[in-house]
């Protein structure tokens, strides 16, 4: 995933990249829908007439506060004589993005500075048809269409609202956008712009010699105008210093559990490194239960698809993760939304997007004049071998009772007669790189797995029959495995 700082909350996903410019906005699934699609939304700085974008230019330290979802982004720049502190979250709860910038001097005089934020907005994935304007009731900008909104504000310890403002035309008529309008730090005020659109919002601060100020932006997401005007009223309300505040504790606690008996044996730089990969995963799953292989837009320039989708295979993976580290209500999520995306037949189809749609693929239902299965037969087995692990682990039967005839049984049985009568392999199906289709080794130990964990469950739900079944099944499956994949 070539994004170096992503932070969300399971329903809004923000990303950064390496030279700290945000480039994926994603809202309301993690993975989809992407309202920026990689397209730059800038950060400048004017001061003494001379004006920087973020980006080669400055000096740049990007981090986390340890143990949370919070970003520590230091980046100075000599030619402006200007270093930021800036830290960027998405609040654990509400659906915005707050960044809090700390602008220090580092010259001897007073100086008066402009913080711009330009915003390139292609809501839902396209540029058609959107709409910013002007809100001065709520001092924002607001960016719309159809059923997404987003409110941009910003303030200061001594003022709130958005201070200079531009909306305004791009990739249109030759126009780039009203980013370009900030070079000379001011803003036209043009309130309105509808079409292929995008805006700019600014703020200006006061710096004593080698002072410091601090400043707060934040964008707000949501379905209508009134529920972004509410989370905004609410950031007023509680202050954004509380919003960070709240959601760096949320996190602190959410990592600090008792992970696993041999924790005290970690070091402190492992503990940590544990820690950190634990939140960055979980900025990549979305609260509907879809483990997401990556989200970002670079790929695009490639193939003009993302990995914004769950492959099961990835997916149990990934929840055997969280299982051995008990975030139970994570997997009890991934378990529930694969079993509303298993087919009637018993198995899982290629990947699938946040919401339970089947994703894009490239395997065919059609092959040399005959019909073929486009699946990967481990991605169905795997999922029964990371839910027995989930039950070994928590041992909820009220949590799988529900599951046991509809995902476990269904799966199972496909897998047992999905075979070869002759060799007693698993028929032909993609293997994990989804680039053969054939009988391969880790697909049909996956599918041994998967078996064994189905019988498992029929043993501990008193199906001895159906257990019987499994276990001969994949006693058959491993000899074959042993006679025909097996070269000494």
């Amino acid at each position: 995933m070539p994004r170096d700082i992503p932070v969300g909350n399971g329903s809004l996903l923000v990303t950064f990249d390496k030279d700290y410019v945000l480039r994926d906005l994603y809202f309301p699934y993690v993975g989809f829908e992407n309202h920026s699609i990689g397209h730059p939304f800038r950060f400048g700085i004017w001061a003494d007439g001379a004006f920087s974008e973020m980006g080669p230019e400055w000096q740049k330290d990007l981090r986390y506060i340890d143990d949370t979802l919070i970003s520590q982004v230091k980046a100075a720049n000599q030619r402006l004589g200007l270093e930021l502190i800036c830290n960027d979250v998405v609040d654990f709860h509400l659906n915005v993005y707050l960044k809090k910038v700390t602008v220090k001097n580092l010259r001897d005089n007073p100086r008066d500075v402009r913080l711009f934020f330009s915003h390139d907005f292609h809501i839902s994935g396209n540029e058609i048809g959107d709409t910013v304007n002007y809100d001065p009731h709520n001092k924002a900008l607001i960016h719309y269409k159809n059923k997404r909104y987003f409110l941009i504000n910003c303030c200061t310890s001594s003022k709130w609202g958005v201070e200079h403002f531009a909306c305004g035309l791009k990739e249109t008529q030759g126009l780039e956008g009203t980013w370009r309008d900030a070079e000379d730090g001011i803003l036209s005020g043009n309130a309105v712009a509808q079409g292929s659109v995008d805006s700019t919002a600014g703020i200006s601060i006061s710096l004593e010699a080698n002072g410091e100020t601090t400043m707060q932006y934040w964008i707000c997401a949501g379905t209508t105008y009134n529920e972004v005007v509410k989370i905004n009223r609410l950031v007023r309300e509680k202050t954004p210093e509380v919003i960070f505040k709240r959601t760096h504790n949320y996190w602190k606690l959410w990592v600090s559990k008792d992970i696993c008996p041999n924790e005290k044996t970690l070091s402190p730089k492992v503990q940590q490194l544990l820690n950190r990969s634990l939140l960055i995963m979980r900025t990549q799953i979305d609260n509907g239960g879809a483990i997401i292989a990556a989200n970002d837009t670079d790929i695009l320039n490639f193939s003009r698809d993302t990995y914004s989708y769950m492959w099961p295979r990835d997916g149990a993976f990934t929840v055997t993760s969280f299982i051995e580290t008990e975030y139970a209500s994570l997997s009890n999520r991934f378990f529930n939304f694969c079993a509303g995306l298993i087919e009637p037949d018993g198995y899982f189809l290629h990947n699938f997007g946040p919401d339970g749609s089947v994703g894009s693929t490239w395997h065919p239902w059609w092959k040399d004049g005959t019909h073929e299965l486009p699946i990967q037969e481990d991605e169905t087995a795997l999922v029964l071998w990371a839910l027995w692990k989930h039950f070994e682990r928590f041992h909820d039967v009220e949590f799988i009772k529900p599951l046991y005839r509809d995902l476990i049984i269904r799966a199972a049985n496909f897998m047992a007669q999905y075979r070869n009568e002759e060799t007693k392999l698993p028929k032909p199906s993609y293997d994990l790189w989804e680039e053969k289709h054939g009988v391969h080794t880790f697909t049909v130990a996956a599918t041994y797995a998967g078996l064994e964990a189905a019988a498992n469950f029929a043993e501990a739900f008193g199906e001895n029959d159906l257990e019987a079944k499994y276990r001969r099944v994949a006693r058959e499956i491993k000899d074959a495995a042993r006679k025909y994949l097996f070269h000494k």
